[in-house]
């Protein structure tokens, strides 16, 4: 099978869907499948760093499209990048082959457009690996306005990409219900969760207590929130938790990654001249088990209006490691899912956005209780979302899409396997 994947961001880059991908690019190259992949040049979330434009890795075939690297400091910058990426990709595959699968992603929005246009001029089948819904992810964090024309017109975009994939790949039930209400048939949808990094992630006592110490946490309870910070995983009930605990020596919070929001989060330390807060960049996957095992509480946040449209992937890497999480976010959505199915040993803490008094003794009672791992929740991740268990799925849905009619297939197994309450 000759596969071609459409990615903002692959190795090196460390950012979700990167990691996903390349795992995902890797499984099929060494199953004997030829992959190509059209990606950036710059880093997503740096993009001072510059990759090669072309290379042969672990039998990937990999081709980098030069672009803007304005960042994502203002809205216009962040719009001006994918714009041009978008164009200079669209050249680009005037002059790749046919393809039997193309599988577009979502970065940057609605690059799955190009894939279908590719498709349609070249042959071969199209997969939309949604990853985060786009523009409605735009207009429920206010960037748009919902009847507004650039709305409508990527909203046309986003129905055309959906109804023209021969398979619609979504990451929980929630994302799966907003898909097929813009009028996607369920048999043309498989549900698979993203997977743990298990191959690569696991906890490390030696790393934990490194990385602790070369940040001033060794004597600490940390609180991390690790990942992209964006306006979908709003921090300000966080932060303003961790002004009421600044003067308790004996916890602190380590913010880790980048994203949009990563310059508020250290702005409002800086101006609380908060010193239990610290701010690391993301972590190179190599140190990740490291860094994430540093955390004697994770934390995972998302937005009221984003459940559907965005997905929590860090919470399984942060099960994979059994270490307690406090979720600041709606009564509704795939965390709480999931939160049913774990082990009563494994403490977490469900909170709402505006909670201040709710993050913060939920913060103490973890510093209280002592508990640092449950090894019944790694094994949890180890059973159902392992890339052991989820990769072939994915490729199921791949395989199944070269002989599948447009509007036909049977459901994946993924689909079961949700409504068991993944």
């Amino acid at each position: 099978m000759k596969v071609l994947f459409l990615n903002q961001c692959f190795h090196p880059d460390v950012v979700s869907t990167a990691q996903h991908v390349t795992d995902l690019a890797i499984y099929l190259a060494a199953s004997g499948d030829e992959v190509t992949v059209l990606t950036s040049a710059r880093g997503y979330d740096n993009p001072e760093a510059r990759y090669p434009k072309r290379e042969r890795w672990n039998n990937i075939e990999i081709i980098r499209i030069s672009q803007t690297g304005f960042g994502k400091k203002t809205k216009l910058r962040r719009a001006l990048d994918f714009g041009s990426y978008l164009v200079r990709c669209a050249f680009r595959l005037l002059l790749l082959p046919r393809f039997d699968v193309v599988v577009a992603l979502t970065s940057p929005p609605l690059i799955s457009f190009l894939a279908s246009l590719f498709v349609r001029l070249k042959g071969g089948s199209y997969v939309f690996w949604v990853m985060d819904l786009n523009p409605d992810e735009a207009i429920a964090a206010g960037w748009l306005k919902e009847r507004a024309w650039p709305a409508k017109i990527l909203g046309a975009l986003l129905n055309h990409s959906l109804n023209r994939a021969r398979k619609v790949v979504v990451l929980d039930r929630f994302m799966r219900e907003k898909v097929r209400a813009k009028g996607v048939p369920a048999e043309k949808i498989a549900v698979i969760p993203p997977w743990s990094h298990d191959k690569s992630i696991g906890y490390d006592k030696l790393g934990r207590n490194l990385f602790r110490a070369e940040h001033g946490l060794a004597s600490k309870f940390v609180v991390m929130y690790s990942g992209n910070h964006s306006p979908c995983h709003p921090l300000d009930t966080v932060l303003e938790a961790a002004r009421q605990l600044a003067s308790d020596s004996a916890i602190s919070f380590c913010f880790v990654g980048g994203g949009s929001e990563m310059a508020k989060v250290k702005e409002f330390a800086g101006h609380h001249s908060l010193d239990n807060v610290v701010c690391l960049p993301y972590q190179p996957l190599e140190h990740l088990s490291a860094s994430l095992s540093a955390a004697d509480l994770h934390l995972v946040v998302m937005g009221d209006a984003f459940v559907g449209l965005v997905h929590p992937c860090k919470i399984y890497n942060i099960i994979e490691l059994g270490i307690p999480f406090l979720y600041v976010g709606p009564d509704r959505g795939h965390i709480l899912d999931l939160a049913s199915t774990l082990s009563s040993r494994y403490l977490s803490h469900l909170v709402r956005h505006g909670n201040v008094d709710g993050v913060v003794e939920s913060i103490r009672t973890a510093a209280r209780s002592g508990v640092i791992r449950c090894a019944d929740a790694a094994g949890i991740a180890s059973n159902r979302f392992s890339s052991y268990t989820l990769m072939p799925e994915m490729v199921r849905a791949l395989r199944s899409a070269t002989t599948s009619e447009v509007h036909g297939g049977e459901p994946s197994e993924s689909i079961a396997h949700e409504r068991a309450s993944i």
